[in-house]
């Protein structure tokens, strides 16, 4: 069965501190942080971290990253052709682009937009547990 998780990142300010989140029925199962990070660097890793743990099982991602979601849909495709390199400069966050290009294509993976901050409740949950990441929090063993 595919898992249906739900991805977040935060950095406050932008950039600063960062804190990236995957949960699974409600619950953190990925959660990560950086001293000095970017939002969009954060979703990144909650990408990457959601793949890895579904692995060959495959997952359903509901993100509020539109950029990430077009990254893998629409435009890694494009410049790994062009050796890894955009029309406009140097692609930021390469080294996670990479890796998150590299997982999209080996396991089963549906990408699902949300918008943000309009009410979704797994949506706020994973902007609150992303939030708590960036400061800190870990995931409690049970």
């Amino acid at each position: 069965m595919t898992k249906i998780l739900w991805t977040d990142g935060s950095a406050s300010p932008n950039p600063g501190p960062g804190g990236y989140v995957v949960l699974e029925n409600g619950k953190p199962v990925r959660l990560g942080r950086e001293k000095n990070s970017s939002n969009i660097r954060m979703e990144g890793m909650a990408f990457i971290e959601a793949m890895k743990y579904a692995g060959e099982e495959g997952c359903e991602i509901w993100t509020d990253s539109e950029f990430w979601k077009n990254v893998l849909e629409k435009w890694a495709i494009v410049w790994e052709a062009n050796g890894w390199r955009k029309k406009t400069g140097p692609i930021k966050n390469l080294e996670l682009v990479q890796e998150a290009w590299e997982l999209y294509n080996r396991y089963p993976v549906k990408l699902n937009f949300v918008r943000g901050h309009m009410g979704v409740e797994m949506n706020e949950l994973a902007d609150e547990w992303a939030n708590k990441a960036r400061k800190g929090a870990t995931i409690e063993k049970e």
